[in-house]
């Protein structure tokens, strides 16, 4: 099943926000990581130490259907938050096929930011700005993966 979600980005603060949504929505995060969790990789400058705390991705399930994601904007990854850019659609779909296949067509004449790739966290995943200047995000989960 494919699933549409909302992915925000904050400067600084987005543990304090999701802490807030939080106590509001109820539940657990299921996952927090932080920029300096990242693994070393070819080609990419090491994560600066100004940088190492901050969220670089968190996830606070709403419903059964619908997450709450989010994540601290990095400096050191060339996105600056603005306000009209702090947002993304995430779409989470059951194969690589249908990942790509609405990758290819949401992104025709936009701008791909990081093409479709398996990542270190275990997804199969890729973002771009669509003709429209509206922020996507394609993925599948290590475990929906066929």
């Amino acid at each position: 099943m494919t699933t549409v979600n909302v992915y925000l980005t904050f400067k600084d603060n987005c543990m304090e926000v999701f802490e807030f949504y939080k106590s509001v929505f109820g539940g657990e995060f299921t996952y927090v990581g932080k920029f300096g969790d990242m693994p070393s990789q070819e080609g990419i400058p090491p994560v600066p130490e100004s940088e190492k705390d901050k969220i670089m991705h968190i996830s606070l399930p709403i419903s059964n259907e619908t997450m709450l994601m989010g994540s601290d904007s990095s400096d050191a990854f060339g996105h600056v938050t603005l306000m009209g850019n702090n947002f993304a659609v995430s779409i989470n779909t059951d194969s690589k096929e249908e990942a790509d296949r609405l990758f290819h067509g949401l992104s025709d004449g936009g701008k791909v930011t990081m093409p479709m790739n398996q990542t270190f966290w275990g997804a199969y995943f890729g973002m771009f700005t669509d003709k429209f200047n509206i922020n996507w995000m394609i993925s599948v989960e290590s475990n929906e993966q066929n």
